[in-house]
């Protein structure tokens, strides 16, 4: 299940995907992602995350691979969303 994948990227060097949701995962784990896609709905895993959007262009796979990013999670990306939206909806 979900916690059995959390422990295969946070046991990876790098993860090869073409998922939204793995970019992210990979982010926040800080585990380089390489995608291979034309595009991204998370920017900011490319912007300051771990991951490279290279497409179908086998030598930028091969760099990413050989260049991992060493990239930082995003600022509110610290688990405590939930208590953040607690908070809002309190007061």
């Amino acid at each position: 299940g979900y916690f059995d994948f959390q422990k295969l990227i946070s046991d990876s060097r790098f993860v090869v995907t073409d998922s939204g949701g793995i970019q992210e995962e990979t982010t926040f784990c800080r585990i380089p992602c390489v995608t291979i896609r034309e595009n991204t709905e998370r920017p900011i895993t490319i912007e300051i995350g771990t991951n490279y959007l290279v497409g179908r262009d086998l030598p930028a796979i091969i760099n990413s691979v050989e260049n991992p990013k060493e990239g930082q999670v995003p600022e509110k990306w610290d688990g405590y969303t939930s208590e953040r939206v607690i908070e809002i909806l309190s007061n």
